[in-house]
């Protein structure tokens, strides 16, 4: 099923669908998983205040923060859910750290599609291996 983008409480335009897209199946070729044929793998770029909002009702974290993932996937091997981001977040972010907020928004699309690969980040290893791959497929996409 497709990959598809959808912006929630926020007025933002994303418009390099099918390059972001293409991008997306390549490393999920690469991890060996395929998406699911009967889900999609949504992106919902949207506030702090609306993710604020799921993050206490779904997880239990009164925080902000720039992405939560959630893995619809009925099958292994396969990749489907919805990862909602901040596009708030993201902006600071990208200031704080001295990058592009292109940039910034890459590496949090990639950072939930490796999640839904497997990918953890809660152990200083696994922060390591998840920077490592962020920074890997940061390089196979073009910014401008």
């Amino acid at each position: 099923m497709p990959i598809l983008f959808f912006t929630e409480d926020v007025d933002f335009a994303f418009a390099k669908t099918q390059e972001t897209s293409q991008w997306i199946e390549t490393a999920i070729t690469d991890y060996e998983c395929r998406l699911a044929e009967e889900q999609d793998l949504n992106f919902i770029f949207c506030s702090d205040a609306h993710l604020h909002k799921i993050n206490v009702e779904y997880l239990n974290h009164d925080t902000l923060t720039d992405i939560i993932t959630f893995d619809q996937a009925e099958y292994e091997g396969e990749i489907a859910g919805d990862i909602f981001i901040s596009v708030e977040r993201v902006a600071e972010n990208a200031e704080e750290f001295g990058v592009s907020f292109e940039q910034e928004l890459n590496r949090v699309i990639i950072h939930g599609v490796l999640h839904l690969l497997g990918l953890g980040d809660k152990t200083p290893e696994q922060e390591k291996e998840m920077r490592k791959a962020e920074n890997y497929y940061l390089g196979k996409i073009k910014t401008d």
